[in-house]
């Protein structure tokens, strides 16, 4: 995997699984453990197959062998950890080093022009970032334009990345990184493209499209405009059928719709349906109780089901508010390492098996991929 917000890839090193027929649930712990985060309910793994492809691994299925994953003849295996549900309160997680993961992805998505934004809302992004992983401006260390030394989005002008510096160094000065950080992760989450991950779909017009499930509901993205949003109350049923997926909704008692969208492969409108499935289960539902197995009929997956495995949001807001211990000491990239702003150690290698029998798979946190 690759670092979730970094502006490359940062190995965490390799685990080795002597098991053939280990879950995907042992992978994911084994690297919370590593990461020591207890508030982990809100990230997943996932890997890019040869047909570029993203898939999620079911914590429930063999990791190595299972038929989905038969392209993972050979080690290693490479894969990612991200954020699978964004909190729809950063400020509410319970733990520093969780607000940080979930910073660093939404860096990424920052980064990778999934976070859309206008100009003055990109310098204050930026400006937080610059004053998390370089602290207050210096100017024997930060000289004319070393804001343009960082890669905040896709592309942005000289005009941009003077706001950007301007910012940070009136506006910012004396916020540790916990704070930057914080405040970046408040200001992201008030964006109509919080916690997108989007799939590209055509609509009944033809027209490109990407649909995204968020913490509040079903989102669909034309250009750089948002034309659909159904808040999880409102959406009833989602369906596939090889490439068509349908979303069923009752905005009021008297107005149901049903929006209609072809994903390019089977493959990917069954990696969107189970998206979908999933975050509608943890977003909407009160207890995991309440989960049901849900199906849709397909012609090239017969009989899909499907059952959402985890907790639900309000369920892990309950278990973080109980955590009590001494908060781990956490080691940000980018920084000197202080008694003010600790760091996460990315040890070299992850061995918590034996010696016999392993197969190698590559661990990195967590996502550097443009498409993952």
């Amino acid at each position: 995997m690759e670092e979730v917000g970094g502006s490359g890839s940062e190995d965490v090193g390799e685990l080795q699984v002597s098991q053939r027929d280990a879950k995907g649930q042992y992978l994911f712990d084994v690297i919370c453990h590593h990461l020591n985060l207890l508030e982990k309910d809100y990230f997943g793994i996932r890997y890019v197959d040869p047909d570029k492809q993203r898939e999620s691994v079911d914590h429930l299925e063999e990791l190595i062998l299972s038929h989905r994953q038969s392209w993972m003849s050979q080690p290693p295996f490479t894969m990612c950890l991200r954020v699978k549900f964004y909190p729809p309160d950063p400020a509410a997680l319970k733990e520093e080093i969780t607000r940080y993961l979930v910073f660093l992805q939404v860096k990424r998505d920052l980064y990778h022009g999934r976070l859309l934004c206008k100009t003055s809302d990109a310098a204050l992004l930026a400006a937080y970032i610059l004053q998390a992983e370089i602290g207050d401006h210096d100017p024997g260390k930060h000289p004319e334009g070393y804001s343009s030394k960082f890669q905040f989005f896709p592309k942005h002008s000289e005009k941009l990345e003077r706001r950007i510096a301007d910012i940070h160094k009136t506006e910012l000065i004396g916020q540790i990184p916990e704070i930057s950080e914080l405040n970046f992760l408040q200001k992201a989450q008030n964006l109509e493209t919080y916690g997108v991950d989007p799939h590209p779909c055509k609509d009944v017009s033809g027209n490109p499209a990407f649909l995204a499930f968020t913490p509040f509901g079903f989102t669909v993205l034309q250009g750089n405009r948002r034309v659909h949003l159904l808040n999880w109350e409102e959406v009833t049923k989602l369906k596939f059928e090889a490439k068509t997926f349908h979303v069923y909704a009752n905005q009021t008692e008297d107005k149901k719709i049903i929006l209609t969208f072809f994903a390019p492969t089977p493959e990917a409108c069954k990696h969107l349906w189970k998206c979908g499935v999933e975050n509608q289960a943890f977003y909407k539902l009160e207890k995991s109780s309440q989960v049901r197995t849900v199906s849709s009929s397909n012609l090239f997956f017969k009989g899909s089901r499907f059952r959402y495995s985890g907790k639900v949001a309000k369920e892990v807001m309950e278990q973080s508010a109980k955590i009590k211990r001494d908060p781990p000491e956490i080691h940000r990239a980018g920084m000197v390492p202080s008694r003010s702003c600790p760091s996460i150690t990315h040890g070299p290698r992850l061995t918590s098996v034996p010696r016999t029998r392993r197969r190698a798979v590559h661990i990195s946190i967590m996502e550097g991929k443009p498409n993952s």
